[in-house]
């Protein structure tokens, strides 16, 4: 666009901007009235100016991003049936779940094999074996694979490691060297966000898991100076927040990569949280899912898995799993969300809340790594109470309808009945087992209102829900 057009008006500074808007205020404070803080101690400002910008990010990104499907691999012939359907309907990259090591389900992959669509596999075992006999299929298949194993994951989710400490790390040594997963560390961050962690918080955490891989083979025989991360992170609500945090994540990782001399390739895969999914209302969720895609893409991710909006209450099923990819298919091919480079870069607000998520993460990883990094606060409990604390600040919002939740805390329908209509246990199962540490656990916001509700309908099903 030619600059003649723009020099027909005068610039008008960030003083003058601010003069105008007290003025305008008429005594009020500028700062009590227009000025918000965040739970992160972030200032929100009513504007933002290129006075007040004196910084650039420079974070090369393609603007590809692959529609992302999942699938539990239980039932092999079914699931190799839903991997070809899901492909021909539109997704560009499977994510894989085995929940144990049986050499059975190795013939998916061998199924597959024709097939170039990019794989992430996600252990919920832990069987160096089955992990190279699943290496010896995969490398002969011309297909990317991301080997989503990660026994830190496992000892903060469940509380115990898969095995032990160091057999655990002893087997995440030997997956590196395989051909499939070559050079490859996974994180999976999902927990922190599901489980009530602020933004700063799950950015410094998931640094720090990461830093105990990076220590580990630091300590090693290992002789690799080139790593790929593969992060699994979950997005939230607060938009603009949430973009930010992909592009501080990004920034996080170059910066501990110095540190250690490595050159690091950071891939992202991003899901919406699970965390403000409500089983009232639950066409809600198709908003929520829709609005945390777009941030997971304006962010940089580079796979984006959708959840399905009944995902928290129903069994998988078809018409759910259609219309969630088709939101990322909508979101890629109507809106043309994988045509721009970087499309949030130079937005000033963005940008400065890049800068502050980053820098107040950095501090906390600092605090981690200076008490001793962050597998040992995990056995002092204190990561476990940072996010506890958090996570009650969160729901005591909900409770008072600071934070809104629509359909439950808010503009809620009191024909909606839902008793009869949960295929699966929504809410937090909990069950009593020796462990090594405090588990984190993955809670929804809704569910204590949800059980006051359900609890209504059960005693008084003809009768309309009021709580």
């Amino acid at each position: 666009m030619s600059k003649t057009l723009f020099e027909e008006f005068n610039q008008v500074s960030a003083k003058a901007w601010k003069q105008k808007i007290q003025a305008d205020l008429k005594g009020a404070d500028y700062n009590e009235t227009l000025v918000n803080s965040t739970d992160e101690g972030i200032d929100i400002k009513p504007f933002y100016h290129a006075d007040d910008h004196d910084y650039e990010f420079l974070l090369p990104k393609s603007p590809a991003w692959y529609v992302t499907e999942k699938l539990y691999l239980e039932n092999v012939d079914i699931t190799i049936e839903n991997a070809k359907d899901v492909i021909e309907r539109g997704a560009e990259s499977l994510w894989i779940t085995i929940p144990e090591a049986d050499d059975k389900k190795l013939k998916f992959f061998e199924a597959l094999s024709d097939d170039e669509t990019p794989l992430y596999v996600e252990f919920l075992v832990q069987d160096l074996d089955f992990f190279k006999k699943l290496d010896t299929i995969l490398k002969k298949q011309n297909k990317t694979v991301w080997l989503g194993f990660d026994p830190l994951h496992q000892l903060a989710s469940s509380g115990n490691w898969f095995k032990s400490q160091k057999e655990d790390f002893e087997v995440f040594l030997k997956t590196t060297p395989l051909e499939s997963f070559e050079n490859q560390i996974n994180i999976d961050a999902r927990l922190y966000q599901n489980s009530g962690a602020i933004i700063i918080q799950q950015l410094a955490y998931a640094l720090a898991h990461l830093n105990e891989y990076l220590n580990i083979l630091n300590n090693s025989d290992s002789t690799l100076n080139s790593i790929k991360v593969n992060m699994v992170v979950s997005q939230g609500s607060n938009y603009f927040f949430e973009i930010a945090k992909l592009k501080a994540l990004r920034l996080l990782v170059n910066s501990l990569a110095s540190e250690y001399d490595y050159d690091i390739k950071l891939h992202i895969i991003a899901e919406p949280s699970k965390r403000n999914h409500t089983i009232y209302d639950y066409n809600m969720n198709m908003l929520r899912t829709t609005t945390e895609c777009m941030s997971a893409i304006l962010g940089g991710a580079d796979w984006v898995n959708n959840l399905a909006y009944d995902e928290v209450f129903h069994k998988r099923n078809e018409f759910g799993e259609r219309i969630s990819r088709n939101q990322l298919l909508i979101l890629k091919q109507e809106s043309y969300f994988d045509k721009v480079l970087n499309p949030v870069d130079g937005t000033y607000y963005i940008e400065n809340l890049t800068k502050e998520l980053a820098e107040k993460a950095l501090s906390i990883f600092k605090t981690i790594e200076a008490g001793k990094g962050f597998i040992h606060q995990l056995f002092e409990g204190k990561i476990q109470k940072k996010i506890k604390e958090s996570a009650e600040k969160e729901q005591a919002k909900v409770s008072s309808g600071d934070f809104t939740l629509v359909g439950l805390n808010k503009y809620k329908n009191l024909e909606d009945q839902m008793s009869q209509n949960l295929e699966l246990f929504p809410f937090l199962k909990q069950h009593q087992r020796k462990t090594l540490i405090q588990p984190i656990l993955e809670r929804r916001l809704a569910e204590p209102l949800e059980k006051e509700r359900l609890e209504k309908e059960k005693t008084n099903p003809s009768s309309k829900s009021n709580v």
